[in-house]
C-alpha cells in the first residue's frame, strides 16, 4: 500500500490556491478539469517533497488535492475534508480482506479501479488500484453503493 494524497474541498478556487500556493509555498503539479463532471481537481506538492513526486511511478504522491464543483453546496464544517487516497496492488483482495474483516464497502471497486470505504471514525478512505484498472469481476460489478462516502 501507497499512501497518495489527502482531498479537500474548496469553495473558491482562486482564493485557495492563492493560500495554499502563494502563502504555504505548495505547487501545483496537475490540473483535472471534468466539465461533465462538473468540478476540477488541482493536485499541490510540497517544495521538499518534489523529489518523491518525481521518483512516484503511476499516481503522483505525496499530494494534496483540492477539489472545487462548480455547482454551490453547503458541506459544512465537517465537508471539506474529503478523504485519505491509498494505491493497492490488487483492489479485489484489498476490498475482500476489508470485507471479511466486517467493514463495509461503501463504493464497491466495480470498475476494477475504485473503492471507498470509511474509518470508524467515518473518515473516507479512497483504494485505488495501482496501474491499469482490473478486469471487472463478480461480486463487486453487481454490488451496490452502501451509505455514503
Amino acid at each position: 500500500m501507497r499512501y497518495l494524497h489527502t482531498m479537500l474541498r474548496v469553495r473558491n478556487l482562486d482564493v485557495a490556491l492563492k493560500f495554499y500556493c502563494d502563502a504555504l509555498g505548495l505547487k501545483e503539479v496537475r490540473r483535472v478539469n471534468n466539465e461533465k463532471g462538473r468540478f476540477t481537481l488541482v493536485f499541490l506538492c510540497a517544495p521538499e517533497d518534489e523529489p518523491l513526486l518525481a521518483q512516484s511511478k503511476g499516481r503522483g504522491q505525496p499530494l494534496l488535492e483540492l477539489t472545487y464543483n462548480y455547482d454551490e453546496e453547503d458541506y459544512g464544517e465537517a465537508r471539506y475534508f474529503g478523504h485519505l487516497a491509498y494505491e493497492v496492488d490488487d483492489i479485489y483482495a484489498t476490498c475482500s480482506r476489508l470485507q471479511n474483516m466486517g467493514i463495509v464497502i461503501n463504493r464497491p471497486p466495480r470498475d476494477g479501479q475504485m473503492a471507498f470505504v470509511r474509518s470508524p471514525d467515518h473518515q473516507s478512505i479512497e483504494l485505488l488500484q495501482k496501474g491499469d484498472a482490473l478486469p471487472p469481476k463478480e461480486p463487486w460489478v453487481s454490488m451496490p453503493n452502501t451509505g455514503h462516502w
